[in-house]
Order: structure tokens, then sequence, then C-alpha cells
């Protein structure tokens, strides 16, 4: 499939095409910009970087909550010719400053409430860096000389857009490049599976620093030149409400959000508006970790929506493999087959395993990333010369082309779509003076799809309760990547070398 250009090229074409048709919603005020507005606000950004003395090609980054202007400053960023990238405020304030430093980015859209939170990471970063405090409704202090055309640089499909920080097993996480051409497939991989169209309204509920929310929700309306609801966060008591309040006809989320709109039985919502939701919904779509076939099952015989499971990555602009859509036939425990891109199973001799065979998850297409920021060594590692990637993940594929993930080939936890790299937590506990040995770990958890657990072995003679060991997580990583329990034993489980075997603990 030939490249679509650039995303410059995309809202210029809406904007000509149907300028006063509705691209975003904001599902909590009902606030709208159409193509025409999305063009004119992404001009006023690139004058606004263009007066701040923003070179092209430099990175730029933003810490804001879903709504008009996180929306607005991912798109107009990579319109100006730019590069963003979108800040987690959840990762702690160590991982924080470390992607702020390694990311090189010259500029910061942040929020009155996380300038407040973060100031000390502000304060002490290794570079200078412009921040520009960006009020959640009336968004950044625009120039004057906004209604004038910036002087927007030449851009072309293999200029990179977005830089987004990935959680890798070595602990710190890795920067992904993905270029105009590989976001534009991300959505269009998006459209191709799900069959959208200009007449599909899409609901976010993702977070905006999520490669899901990125590609999938945003990309995909895009793409599509349909409509997107963007809402601020998850709500399980508001999700069923803003579906048919606003007439969507698809949504994105994952298995712990599915979790939660089972447990809540959609609260609040008569029997008539959910007969109304059925009609309009087509589909809901599932991904960032395995979506279990119960729980699948469970939510389509509940709500009678189906729901497809799909699997991406941050290094694949999102999605990479996706089960059919109704009427065809899906199967319950296989995130499906290479749609948009092609996908393979090797064998650890490096050639294509037979049917069935489990080996890793290789993936090639015009959605695979650039390679990773400052980090040659682990680019080399994952893409092969011909432009296979190396996912990590173990896999096989059946007769009909569907996969099926049973593991991964190294150990990183996936907690709610969010990837957690043990080696980060466990450099945290090992900060504690009585800790002799640490090892994070994943165990199935029936919401998140894993949980973070933690053991440790204490020094001889030495004392640390779990309440101590968990209040040092806390404060430097954040609640998300806090472990769920600290145990504490004799000693923990080692191989013939001496390396704590994980796998151990965790079964």
């Amino acid at each position: 499939m030939s490249s679509m250009g650039t995303v410059r090229e995309i809202i210029n074409k809406g904007a000509v095409a149907h300028p006063d048709k509705t691209f975003l919603c904001i599902a909590e005020s009902g606030q709208l910009l159409s193509w025409a507005q999305l063009h004119a606000r992404c001009t006023e950004v690139g004058a606004l970087l263009d007066e701040q003395n923003v070179a092209p090609g430099a990175t730029i980054a933003f810490l804001l909550d879903n709504g008009y202007w996180s929306t607005l400053l991912f798109l107009g960023v990579m319109y100006s010719g730019r590069v963003v990238l979108s800040l987690n405020a959840l990762s702690g304030k160590q991982s924080l400053s470390y992607v702020i430093n390694h990311s090189d980015a010259k500029l910061l859209f942040i929020n009155t409430a996380y300038q407040q939170q973060y100031s000390e990471v502000l304060s002490s970063l290794e570079a200078p860096i412009s921040i520009i405090e960006t009020d959640e409704n009336l968004g950044p202090v625009l120039p004057s000389s906004a209604h004038l055309e910036p002087k927007l640089p030449q851009i072309n499909l293999h200029d990179i857009a977005l830089l987004m920080y990935t959680s890798g097993t070595t602990g710190q996480p890795k920067g992904v490049l993905l270029s105009h051409k590989n976001v534009l497939a991300g959505g269009r991989n998006t459209m191709q599976a799900h069959q959208l169209s200009d007449k599909d309204i899409g609901l976010c509920v993702l977070p905006l620093y999520h490669i899901n929310a990125q590609m999938v929700s945003v990309m995909g309306a895009l793409v599509s030149y349909s409509q997107l609801v963007m809402a601020r966060k998850f709500s399980a008591r508001q999700f069923w409400h803003d579906i048919a309040n606003y007439n969507c006809t698809w949504f994105s989320i994952v298995p712990t959000i599915i979790s939660y709109l089972i447990e809540h039985d959609a609260e609040g919502v008569d029997e008539l508006t959910m007969q109304k939701i059925r009609k309009k919904v087509r589909f809901g779509r599932s991904a960032s970790a395995a979506l279990s076939p119960t729980k699948h099952q469970q939510f389509e015989k509940h709500f009678g929506i189906h729901i497809i499971e799909t699997m991406g990555l941050t290094e694949t602009a999102a999605q990479i493999l996706s089960n059919p859509m109704p009427p065809e036939k899906i199967k319950y425990g296989s995130p499906g087959i290479a749609v948009g891109n092609q996908a393979r199973i090797i064998n650890e001799a490096g050639k294509e395993a037979d049917k069935g065979v489990i080996g890793e998850l290789m993936v090639r297409g015009d959605n695979v990333m650039c390679g990773y920021y400052k980090n040659k060594a682990a680019t080399n590692e994952a893409l092969e010369a011909d432009g296979w990637l190396h996912t990590g993940d173990l896999a096989y594929c059946d007769d009909q082309g569907f996969f099926f993930i049973t593991g991964r080939l190294k150990e990183l936890i996936i907690k709610g779509g969010e990837n957690v790299a043990p080696r980060e937590i466990d450099d945290v506990l090992y900060r504690h003076p009585a800790v002799l040995e640490a090892a994070a770990f994943g165990v199935d958890d029936e919401h998140y799809g894993q949980e973070i657990m933690a053991c440790v072995a204490l020094c001889p003679g030495m004392q640390a309760t779990e309440q101590e060991l968990l209040e040092l997580c806390e404060a430097n990583l954040g609640s998300y990547k806090t472990p769920k329990r600290v145990l504490i034993r004799d000693a923990l489980p080692k191989g013939p070398s001496g390396k704590i075997q994980r796998l151990k603990i965790s079964a």
C-alpha cells in the first residue's frame, strides 16, 4: 500500500475537502473542533513555535491531561515540522527527569497542577528548557502574530514526527523514533483492520501518552477523516453515557477497562439507551495486554457488543495484529492476523518456524520504527537489515494465520497495557541499606492482566518492613509502578551463574 505522505498533508486535505465536518469533540464540555479549525490551530501552533525560536526537527514535550489542547498540540507539533513527545505524569519523578533530559526537548507545554507537582524536576534538568504554562480550557498564550502564516519548514514522510518512550528490560526507558510514514501507517492499519470510514465516531478514554490512544484513536480518526470524541480519562460511570450522547460507533480500550465495565454493569444507563448503543456501536477494540477469553466472552454476552482483540507495540506505531471484523470469525485468546504489515514466527536459528511451533514474533512494514533515540546498540539488536523487527514476544501461528502470544523472551511486566521493567523496581529496592537481593516480577491479575510483585532478601542482622520498602518504591517510581506486595524471604532462587531467577519466584 502506498504511503500517505505527512500529517500536514492529511490535515490540509481534510480542511479543503470537508472544512465544516467535526474532527474533535471533548466529552466533558462538548467543545468542537472542525477540520478547518484543526488546520487553522495547527498553523497557530507553528507560529507559536516560530516565535519561541524552536528549530525545525526539535523535540517539543507536553505534560497535559487528555483534552482539546493536548490533542491539538499532539497534531500541531507534528504539523509544524517538529517532533512531539507526550510525557506520562504517572511515571514518577525519576523517570520523568530521565526522559526530559534524554529527549533533548527544547520546550515543554505543562498544565498548572503538574508545574507545581514537578517543580523540583523542572528546576534540576541538565539543559535549559522553555516552559509554557497551558490552561486546560484556554490553552497556551498564542502570539499576536498567530494570524500570520508561520514559516512552515518542508517535511517529508521520512522526517521524525513522534518520540515515544517505552520501558525496556534494562530499566531505563528507550526513546522510540517514529516518522510521518510510521504514524500514518499506524492510523492506516487501524482503519484497514476495523473498516473505519468518514462516518465513524470513535471514543478515546486512554491517555494521550499511550501509543494506543495516539495511533489508534487519534491517527485512526485522522487518516479515515472521521470524528474523535476525547474524554479526559476513563470513568466506568460515564463511559456508556458518552457513547450514547455522542453517537459513538467504536471505542478502543484495554483489558483492565473491560474488567471494570463488567463490574460496574452499565450502572445508571437504562435499557432503552443500551439498545440505542447496541444499534450504533459497530465494535469495541482491546489491545495493550492479553485479553482473557473468559472476560472477552463475558463482556460480549453481557453488553451485546463485539470486542475485537488486537496487538500492537510502541515500536510499530501500535497495531500489528487484529481479529477480523464481524461477521468474519474471530478466535478468542488470539490477537488476530497480520493487517497492514507482515508478521512471522522465527525459531532459535532465525528461520521461519513451522505452523504451531513457538518462536519469536517478528514484524515488518511501514509502521515499524526508525530506531531508538541515541541508542544504536538497542536499535541494531531490535532491527534486522531487511526491516524485520524483533518484538521480544514468544508466539505461534496457526494454519489460518492467527497468532497466539505465549509469553515474553524477556521478563517485562505488562500492567494494564503499560510496560514496566522489573529492573527499574529492583534498582529502587536495592537503595534500602538492608536489602541484599531484590527481584520484581509479574503475576496474573484479573483487572490489570499482570500485577507487580517483588521479593527481597535482607542482609544478615539488618531489618526492613514491607511498608518501608513500599514507601521507598512509591517515592521513586510513582504509585502505578509500585509493587502490590514486597515479600521478604531468606534467599531468592538463583541459577548456576548466580543470577536471580524471577520466573521461579513467580511460579
